[in-house]
């Protein structure tokens, strides 16, 4: 009889937020994911949640060990995350926005020594429709290019990182992105690239219903890129 593998040993940074907190939901259910410590902001109310060791982002040297930390946290708590994966020889995932270019460049150092992936967008189908913006636009040459963003009334960056992503992904494949963001009620995330030639039109869309996706595809990530060589990562090579 076969055993079955042990259970990728996770440690969630921002567990707090609502990143954090799907992700925990998720991984409850998953017996492939252990979440062996949940950091937070502040000090902890409680030590132990469902199981879940609770430590505040001052205990970060007495955390037990894991194989990948799932970083959904502020710009000023990223640097201790990634100096302790860095520590530890651990897998980061991360998704949290508005880093410095200092940390930005601290990631890709790292990138020699663990395996990191950095992320705006989390969802599986963004990264998909990634690899086929940048597929288009290396085919579609001379094509005009334009990239639609709407959410939410309460974002406040426009474009969209994930619409910047997009943008780059043209690029790369020789187009020249414009860009319109659109904010509205409580509108999750859509995205459209649009490739427009004489006589024709192309659309890709991509549109998010509900906020867990974000979260689901971290898990995703973080249970592969565990005990992966050191390297950057995309999350389209994590796919499959």
């Amino acid at each position: 009889m076969n055993t079955p593998p042990d259970p990728t040993r996770l440690l969630i940074h921002g567990a707090s937020g609502r990143m954090g907190q799907a992700l925990l939901r998720l991984c409850a259910a998953r017996p492939d994911a252990c979440v062996v410590a949940a950091v937070s902001r502040g000090t902890p109310a409680q030590r132990v949640v469902e199981g879940v060791p609770w430590f505040g982002a001052g205990e970060l040297g007495g955390l037990p060990a894991f194989d990948a930390a799932i970083d959904f946290s502020l710009p000023d708590g990223f640097d201790g995350i990634l100096g302790l994966c860095l520590g530890r020889g651990a897998a980061l995932v991360s998704g949290t926005t508005g880093l410095a270019q200092a940390q930005r460049e601290a990631i890709e150092a790292a990138a020699a020594r663990i395996p990191v992936l950095w992320a705006s967008n989390f969802s599986l189908g963004v990264a998909v429709l990634t690899e086929l913006v940048e597929r288009a636009a290396r085919t579609l040459h001379g094509w005009d290019c334009d990239i639609v963003e709407a959410h939410h009334v309460h974002k406040q960056d426009a474009p969209s990182g994930t619409a910047l992503t997009l943008g780059q992904a043209a690029e790369r494949g020789g187009a020249h992105p414009r860009y319109a963001s659109l904010r509205a009620g409580d509108i999750v995330g859509e995205h459209t690239v649009q490739f427009t030639g004489l006589g024709e039109r192309i659309e890709l869309v991509h549109r998010a219903t509900s906020r867990e996706i974000f979260a689901r595809g971290a898990l995703h990530a973080a249970l592969r890129l565990a005990g992966r060589p050191p390297g950057a990562y995309r999350l389209a090579d994590l796919l499959g």
